[in-house]
């Protein structure tokens, strides 16, 4: 996770415990990264930062570029088949709203345990 210099360090830690949860709640990994977007297409970045993670197909990153103000979601096939492009929008729009405010950590936090709920296994206590 890169999480640039628009979080605290404390911000990180509380930040890394969503993504904990998260990933235990769904059984899928979460990453985020908070910083520039290399290049003019953001989803382009997002998706070559997705494809260098550990397990992609079982993966979702967050992009967010604080100063273009763009958020990506990219998600791994296996993520894919549980998540649906809709329940993925209402997700960045929660962040956005969060983010609009000026709540960063917040905005990242409601869209990681929005995602992490849409993508529980079956049976699973919702968090």
């Amino acid at each position: 996770m890169a999480a640039g210099e628009a979080l605290s360090d404390t911000d990180r830690l509380a930040l890394d415990k969503s993504i904990r949860l998260a990933e235990q709640a769904s059984r899928f990994e979460f990453s985020v990264y908070v910083g520039p977007v290399e290049g003019d297409d953001a989803r382009t970045w997002a998706t070559r930062l997705h494809n260098r993670l550990v397990v992609p197909a079982r993966s979702v990153l967050i992009l967010v570029d604080p100063r273009r103000r763009v958020v990506e979601v990219v998600t791994g096939g296996d993520v894919r088949r549980v998540l649906t492009d809709a329940e993925v929008e209402r997700a960045v729009e929660a962040m956005t709203s969060d983010f609009a405010a000026g709540h960063l950590l917040a905005g990242l936090q409601r869209g990681i345990a929005l995602l992490a709920e849409r993508t529980q296994p079956q049976g699973s206590p919702q968090a």
